[in-house]
């Protein structure tokens, strides 16, 4: 068997138009796309050479496609602007990943999905319950900090990743699943910033399944949940330095370091919360761009990057366990480890046999 969406979906991962692919295989973009629409099938020959422009197994093209990742099931911030080869090509390794993640939970347990699914809130009070209730749903308390976020995110059963090659041109997303997934940039390098990009996906996640979001309301939406979790409100009434009209700027980075979130979003979370008003917000901004603050702020490099472990642990335990197994693994789905290493950055050992074969080529 021959599924042509297969194809297609293979060469949306690899970021290729018909034409980059024809001319990578010595094929007319016409006979491309009569492959992919069903018209024709390949040889057996042309087939390896599509598998191997494409990074995945032959027999990637004879799993049929089940249940792929459709648009809507992804939360993309600024939508509408963003480029529409650059949305197909995340939502098609969005669905190479979800199969990846499929076949390691038939060797690895994974914990449970734990997202609670509030609906959309009606008012910005509403959001404020809702982070709160997610927070104690979590065990996570009202009154601290939270240690870690991708932690929080991962043991909800969520598995984070990044594209290293996309996250460049795209900003932090989630992908609505059974098994929720979320794509972080790696274009942000401070800590800070990091947790409440994941703190805003797993609002999406929570407030807005089934939502076509990346407008400027859905998103002020998933601002205002995750400020509230990060720092919910009572604990940030009695913390934000009050007292004077000119904001106190020692005060406010202490804030930062014990909360682990950016002075702008705490600024933001004030004017929420009606603590300042809107004269002092826009002083404030001001402020942070005189100071060369408005992307990298003072302290970041005191708040810790937080890596993704869960998709990680789960490849290097089957690894560990047995190298055989961990190929077979990605072989069932269709995928090779230079695909693997593409999508989840985790690169595996090469088999006894590949390792001996390229000892040879080299002499």
């Amino acid at each position: 068997m021959f599924y042509g969406d297969k194809l297609r979906l293979a060469r949306l991962v690899a970021g290729l138009s018909l034409d980059d692919l024809g001319g990578r295989v010595a094929a007319s973009r016409q006979f491309i796309h009569q492959l992919e629409t069903g018209a024709k099938e390949p040889t057996v020959e042309m087939r390896e050479a599509l598998a191997a422009a494409l990074s995945v197994t032959s027999s990637f093209f004879s799993l049929p496609a089940g249940n792929p990742v459709r648009e809507e099931d992804c939360h993309f911030r600024r939508l509408a602007s963003a480029p529409r080869g650059l949305v197909a090509q995340t939502v098609a390794r969005g669905t190479v990943l979800e199969s990846l993640v499929d076949a390691l939970e038939d060797q690895v347990r994974m914990p449970n999905v734990n997202f609670p699914d509030s609906g959309r809130p009606a008012s910005p009070d509403a959001i404020e319950r809702t982070a709160e209730y997610t927070r104690l749903h979590w065990r996570l308390g009202l009154d601290g900090p939270i240690t870690s976020m991708m932690r929080v995110v991962e043991n909800a059963g969520a598995v984070v990743v990044n594209f290293d090659d996309l996250t460049d041109r795209i900003d932090a997303l989630s992908i609505s699943r059974r098994r929720p997934i979320i794509v972080r940039s790696m274009a942000k390098n401070a800590g800070s910033r990091l947790r409440f990009d994941l703190a805003h996906e797993a609002a999406h996640i929570i407030m807005h399944q089934g939502i076509v979001t990346g407008d400027s309301a859905t998103e002020a939406e998933a601002h205002r949940f995750a400020g509230a979790f990060l720092i919910p409100r009572a604990a940030f009434a009695r913390e934000f330095p009050r007292g004077r009209r000119t904001l106190d700027w020692n005060a406010l980075f202490q804030m930062k370091l014990r909360w682990k979130v950016s002075v702008r979003a705490i600024v933001r979370r004030a004017l929420d919360l009606g603590i300042i008003d809107a004269a002092q917000y826009r002083t404030a901004n001001i402020q942070l761009v005189k100071t060369g603050q408005s992307k990298i702020e003072k302290y970041d490099e005191n708040i810790t990057l937080e890596e993704p472990e869960l998709l990680n642990a789960a490849i290097n335990w089957i690894t560990n366990r047995d190298i055989i197994s961990i190929h077979q693994t990605i072989t069932s789905v269709g995928i090779t480890p230079e695909l693997l290493a593409n999508i989840t950055g985790q690169r595996i050992p090469l088999l006894p046999e590949k390792i001996a074969l390229l000892s040879l080529s080299k002499n």
